[in-house]
């Protein structure tokens, strides 16, 4: 018997990172570098008041019932395509509260807080988790503190928590008690992996649709996160029970020769009402992503969009139950920067609507709700 796996991994899991090549000539392709803090560490280093946990319940709970018909309201989540600047990020939900509170009574607002970018040839800036100054070193211990630090501020300074992109499961941990609402991104949504964390989620969990558009690989990532899994996650073998708030996310695909194919229209919105109803998928839900390529990131026709999508649920009583509400990519200025050209409150990745359009449209959702 070849014991060399199991000296490695009784070497790990004492706590010692032993290098691959000691058991063998060639060595592996990765590099140790540290051990990061476990998720607890971290969520004691840097914990909730106990106001804050009352808060997050509440808003969690407000958004539940959204997602299963108890609540007519809308859901916006809106706000930077990333969130790579605490001091600018804090300020645009800050201003978000107070736009926030006005519209409570039609609008559930979540701000965007998004700390990981997904992207598509694996170059560029992949979030503030990764890189906490954009113009440096990746620095994950600093990336996971800033994280934190960020998300706890937000929430302080602005009684509103927040929404965020899982792009690595094995990362929940370092959130699960910040976030009322995940998205699982169009690259993400297939692997499963994904699904089955999903599954062990007890907030709002939006699929959005695979780049290729295809709604079926959609929907089964519904289906399959609102099911009771086994698997090892973080070491452990582990038993979930299912999540019935994940929900699907429209936000257009690319066709065959990389053009972009929006997906919000009327007649998507009336098939997916039909795929839906094929299925045994419990809350059928589903939330309009404006931007992305539904807009061909075209950051103005999110307004558009948005309008759009509000007129549709009017025509059609059974669109308006499936429709919860829509995701604007938005900031404190429009458009997008080149990392370090240091604009305060502008995006280093998508473009992004500025913030007097912004609030211009929550009214106006508003009142067309």
């Amino acid at each position: 018997m070849d014991i060399k796996p199991v000296l490695k991994c009784m070497d790990a899991f004492q706590g010692f990172i032993i290098p691959y090549n000691r058991y063998k000539e060639k060595p592996m392709s990765f590099e140790f570098h540290s051990k990061l803090p476990s998720p607890s560490e971290i969520r004691e280093g840097y914990p909730l008041s106990d106001e804050m946990k009352a808060l997050k319940a509440k808003r969690d709970k407000e958004i539940s019932d959204i997602i299963t018909g108890k609540s007519d309201k809308f859901l916006l989540i809106i706000g930077p395509c990333s969130a790579d600047n605490e001091d600018s990020v804090c300020d645009y939900v800050s201003r978000l509260s107070r736009v926030a509170e006005e519209v409570s009574e039609r609008v559930m607002v979540v701000p965007r807080v998004y700390t990981n970018k997904p992207r598509t040839t694996g170059e560029g800036y992949k979030g503030l988790f990764s890189q906490p100054d954009p113009e440096k070193k990746p620095d994950f211990l600093a990336g996971l503190i800033a994280m934190r630090k960020m998300h706890i501020r937000a929430i302080a300074e602005s009684g509103l928590t927040a929404a965020d992109e899982m792009l690595y499961p094995e990362n929940w941990g370092y959130v699960e008690d910040i976030l009322s609402y995940v998205a699982i991104g169009a690259r993400s949504v297939e692997d499963q992996q994904h699904r089955m964390v999903v599954s062990g989620f007890d907030v709002a969990s939006g699929m959005k649709n695979p780049t290729s558009g295809d709604f079926a690989i959609m929907l089964n990532s519904v289906y399959a996160a609102q099911q009771a899994h086994s698997f090892v996650y973080r070491g452990f073998e582990v038993k979930t029970s299912g999540n019935p708030l994940a929900h699907t996310v429209l936000r257009g695909s690319v066709n065959k020769y990389g053009r972009s194919l929006p997906n919000y229209h009327y007649e998507d919105l009336s098939t997916l009402l039909a795929l839906y109803n094929e299925r045994d998928i419990v809350n059928p839900a589903c939330i309009i992503d404006a931007n992305h390529n539904n807009s061909n990131k075209d950051y103005m026709q999110q307004i558009r969009i948005v309008k759009e999508v509000l007129h549709s649920r009017r025509l059609n009583p059974d669109i308006r139950n499936l429709v919860k509400g829509v995701m604007v990519e938005s900031y404190i200025e429009e458009g997008c920067q080149k990392i370090g050209d240091g604009v305060y409150g502008k995006s280093i990745t998508d473009p992004c609507l500025g913030w007097e359009d912004s609030k211009k449209l929550i009214y106006d959702i508003a009142e067309l709700v």
